[in-house]
């Protein structure tokens, strides 16, 4: 599992950690995977010794960071130049280790020549509210003349929220980003997880340091197979779980379709539908059991999910109502969430959860859509604490929220082929088979999103996806997680 924490907490670790170590090893450490991971690079097309490296430094410990990496690479034999944002603000100890080893500084951003790597240390996590002028305007000349050149970040790319994933204005779209002792929330989530590019920890002792729990966690293979629900020798259609399925209209029956095929491929025992469009769902899925309504007339299920292709009128009201009184466990998606009154759900005593995309997000907390995209982790934990319910927020990152102290969960699996008509009813379905087979909330929709994302790649192979294509790439994602 990978695990993030505040930039405060990892802070008060490093404090720690410090009074137990010689001065100044916690940064050395860090230059030696920085350095190493430069290396790494480097030797994908060539080779260390006689590479051009250019380091981008700032004030501080991670141009002090950037400085020593400089120095390790300088010494094998690699030509390494360093562009001081603030000249006066360099770190001393490792701007003297760096000119001891051959580097230079250069005079400016012009006549570089060729480059084979970047090395952004211009701010660290410590980074607020964007890059500085000197330091955008020292960005964009590299970018214009080495905009093809690999970059790697040190910690964070510069120019990135830390602890929010927020970006605002430019910023470093790094290749590779290597972080020290922990990962950071904006290593996650989008858009700061899109500048990132691939992650590299360099352990650096701080884990004991660091508390429990973290403040996002984002699961693993391992971590879903351990929690994905295998029926046993003796298991009956009730005990694999029976999910009721309300979702569909005239106007949208193949949203009933999507919905009922995730639920099926996601391993329901068996799927209860109700709606306006049993006649498609049927055709499509037989061992179907559809019933006219109302939902709480159609018979025993463990989890509800509703709203997928709804619609808005008078009996999508009253299914919407009557589901959010039943004692199972309910997901509502799409149409259902601007049906939905907020102290019904509030006052629920099983449990809720609620699957917005941005938009349905922003209509649901009031503020434009904008402002839930740019601040993705703030809007999650505000739509749960608000509704008192586990929130799938979906997204290039998906992420999960509860309404109590229990950390966010990232889903690393999701890709562009999602972006699709009906893949967000395929989720639905999925995660209510999850809820139905006894998974607790946050970890049906923690374990349906990594599915999800998943099966999109199956269904796509490379080539576009439909809802149908993901829904049918689900039990190939299954089998991948279980096999490890």
């Amino acid at each position: 599992m990978r695990r993030a924490y505040s930039v405060e907490t990892v802070r008060a670790a490093e404090a720690a950690l410090m009074k137990r170590v010689p001065e100044g090893a916690l940064m050395q450490r860090a230059a030696a995977g920085l350095a190493a991971a430069c290396g790494d690079l480097l030797r994908r097309t060539g080779r260390v010794y006689g590479s051009r490296v250019l380091l981008l430094v700032g004030g501080g410990d991670n141009g002090g960071d950037a400085l020593y990496a400089g120095a390790r690479l300088a010494r094998r034999g690699a030509g390494v130049r360093a562009l001081l944002v603030s000249p006066d603000r360099a770190h001393t100890g490792g701007l003297a280790a760096f000119l001891a080893a051959g580097g230079r500084v250069a005079d400016g951003p012009d006549g570089l020549g060729g480059l084979d790597l970047v090395v952004d240390g211009i701010t660290g996590i410590g980074g607020r509210g964007g890059l500085r002028e000197d330091a955008l305007a020292l960005l964009r000349a590299v970018t214009r003349s080495h905009g093809r050149t690999p970059v790697i970040a040190v910690d964070l790319p510069s120019g990135v929220e830390a602890d929010s994933g927020e970006v605002h204005g430019e910023a470093v779209r790094a290749d590779a980003t290597v972080t020290f002792g922990t990962y950071k929330p904006g290593h996650l989530i989008d858009p700061a997880a899109e500048h990132a590019g691939a992650l590299r920890l360099v352990d650096i002792g701080l884990g004991p340091e660091l508390p429990e729990p973290p403040d996002l966690e984002a699961l693993q293979y391992a971590d879903v197979a351990a929690l994905l629900p295998v029926p046993g020798a003796e298991s009956d259609k009730y005990s694999r779980g029976v999910v009721g399925v309300v979702a569909g209209s005239e106007r949208y029956p193949g949203a009933a379709v999507l919905a009922v095929s995730g639920a099926l491929h996601g391993g329901a025992g068996a799927v209860r539908y109700v709606g306006p469009g049993a006649d498609a769902v049927i055709a499509r899925f037989p061992e179907t059991l559809v019933h006219a309504g109302p939902p709480s007339k159609a018979g025993r299920v463990q989890a509800w999910v509703i709203g997928p292709g709804l619609g808005d009128g008078r009996w999508a009201e009253e299914a919407v109502a009557d589901v959010l009184g039943a004692d199972v466990p309910v997901l509502v998606d799409a149409d259902g969430l601007r049906l939905l009154d907020p102290e019904t759900v509030r006052t629920r005593t099983a449990a809720t959860v609620l699957t917005p995309h941005a938009g349905e997000a922003a209509a649901l907390l009031g503020v434009a859509r904008e402002e839930v995209e740019a601040g993705r982790l703030a809007a999650v934990r505000e739509l749960a604490a608000r509704y008192r319910a586990t929130v799938l927020l979906k997204g290039s990152t998906t992420l999960v929220a509860e309404a109590r102290d229990t950390p966010v969960r990232v889903n690393p699996t999701g890709t562009g082929w999602l972006a699709t008509a009906g893949s967000g009813d395929v989720l639905s379905g999925l995660t209510g088979s999850l809820l139905a087979a006894g998974l607790a909330p946050r970890d049906a929709a923690s374990v349906g999103a990594y599915l999800h994302g998943l099966a999109a790649r199956h269904g796509s192979d490379g080539a576009p996806v439909s809802a149908q294509d993901v829904a049918n790439g689900i039990p190939a994602a299954w089998r991948d997680v279980r096999a490890g």
